[in-house]
C-alpha cells in the first residue's frame, strides 16, 4: 500500500545467501527442485521453501495451513521468480512459541526472514489469513513490497464460515484434539465424502478443510492454531477489518483472486475488496472453493505469471505515502456494504 510507482523492472537472480540463493535444482523438464529450509530468526527456528531465481515472490499460507499447500503452485512459479514460501510461526515445521501470533507479528516476522534472506522488494501473494499478512506487510513496510496478490483474504469483512467461529470458543482445544481420535477421523471422512457427493458448497473445500486438522498432530500445534485464530476471529466473524487503508493501495498493483464457491470466506468479499483497492484486479475461479490454486494450479499460475509481467512494481515515496494519510478517506460505498454484511451476518 503505498503511492507511486517505478518504470524499472526488476528481474536476474537473486542476491547470494550463506545457503545458496538459488535453492532450485533442474529436474528434467525444466521442472525446479522445491526444498525446506529452515533459517532461525529471534531464537526460534522459520521453515520455509525456496526455489527459482529472478524476482521474489513471497507466498504466505492461511491460518492452520503450511508452505506445503503451495507445492501445486510453486514449481510454475519458480521458472521465472524466485519463490519463498514460508511456514508461518507456529505452523508447519516452524517453532511453535508462547509468542504473538497477531497479523501485524507475522507481517513483522515476514520482513525479518526476507531479510535474512538478503531480499528487499518482493511480490507478496497471501490466502486466507495469509492475505491479512500480506496487506498488513504492505501497510508497514510499503518500500518493500512491489505488488499484491490476494487470494480469498481475510480481513475484509466479518462473515466467515461457522466452523472458524465455533473454533474460536472456549474449548476448542479440547474438540480439536477429540477429532484426533480414530472414529472421529473416520465420521469426518465419512462426512467429506458425503459433502463431495453431494457437490455443496462447503464439500468443494472439505478434503482441504480436514487436511489442516490432519495438520495439527499435537497440543503445541492445537494451542497455536487457536492462538492466531482468536486474533482474528470470535463467535461474531472475524475481528476487524483493513478496509479502512485500503484507499492506500493507489499506486500499488493489487489483484483479487476468489472462488466462486467459496464458503469460508464468501466471494462478496471480492467485491467489496474490488471497490475498495483503487486499480485493482479481480479474478473469479468459477467452479472453484477456498483453495483456486488447489482447483486449478494452472490457471492461477497463469493469472499470477501475467499480473506480474503487465504491472510495474510499486515505487514508495514518503510524500505521497503521508499526503494519502492525510487527505484521503475510505471509499463510503466499500464500508457501508462491509457494515449492512455484518449486520446480517
Amino acid at each position: 500500500m503505498l503511492a507511486g510507482t517505478t518504470r524499472q523492472r526488476t528481474g536476474g537472480p537473486g542476491p547470494p545467501g550463506r545457503e545458496g540463493s538459488v535453492t532450485a535444482r533442474r529436474t528434467g523438464a525444466d521442472r525446479p527442485e522445491v526444498r525446506l529450509r529452515t533459517r532461525v530468526v529471534h531464537g526460534h527456528r522459520r521453515a520455509f521453501r525456496m526455489a527459482g531465481r529472478g524476482s521474489a515472490v513471497l507466498l504466505i499460507h492461511g491460518i492452520g495451513d503450511s508452505s506445503s499447500t503451495w507445492a501445486p503452485v510453486i514449481p510454475g512459479l519458480a521458472r521465472h521468480h524466485r519463490v519463498i514460501a514460508p511456514d508461518l510461526l507456529g505452523h508447519g515445521a516452524s517453532d511453535r512459541p508462547r509468542a504473538d501470533y497477531s497479523v501485524g507479528a507475522y507481517a513483522n516476522g515476514m520482513r525479518d526472514l526476507l531479510s535474512v534472506l538478503g531480499i528487499e522488494r518482493a511480490t507478496l501473494v497471501g490466502h486466507s489469513l495469509g492475505g491479512a499478512v500480506a496487506m498488513q506487510f504492505a501497510y508497514q513496510f510499503p518500500e518493500r513490497c512491489e505488488r499484491l496478490v490476494l487470494v480469498g483474504t481475510g480481513g475484509v469483512g466479518r462473515e466467515v464460515t461457522p466452523l472458524l467461529r465455533a473454533a474460536s470458543l472456549p474449548g476448542a482445544e479440547l474438540v480439536l484434539a477429540a477429532l484426533r481420535l480414530p472414529t472421529a477421523r473416520l465420521q469426518m471422512r465419512l462426512l467429506t465424502k458425503a459433502l463431495q457427493l453431494l457437490d455443496t458448497g462447503l464439500g468443494v473445500d472439505a478434503a482441504d478443510l480436514l487436511r489442516v486438522v490432519d495438520a495439527l498432530p499435537d497440543a503445541a500445534a492445537r494451542s497455536a492454531f487457536i492462538r492466531t485464530l482468536r486474533t482474528v476471529v470470535d463467535y461474531r466473524g472475524q475481528v476487524g477489518t483493513l478496509l479502512d487503508r485500503c484507499y492506500l493501495t493507489q499506486g500499488m498493483p493489487t489483484m483479487l483472486v476468489w472462488g466462486e464457491r467459496d464458503q469460508v470466506i464468501p466471494s462478496v468479499h471480492a467485491g467489496i475488496a474490488h471497490v475498495s483497492m483503487p486499480g485493482s484486479r479481480l479474478e473469479l475461479f468459477e467452479d472453484a472453493g477456498h483453495f483456486p490454486f488447489h482447483t486449478d494450479p494452472q490457471r492461477f499460475i497463469r493469472t499470477v505469471r501475467d499480473f506480474i509481467d503487465t504491472t510495474e512494481p510499486a515505487g514508495y515515496a514518503p510524500e505521497e505515502w503521508r499526503s494519502m494519510l492525510r487527505g484521503r478517506r475510505p471509499d463510503p460505498r466499500a464500508l457501508k456494504l462491509a457494515g449492512t454484511l455484518a449486520r446480517s451476518a
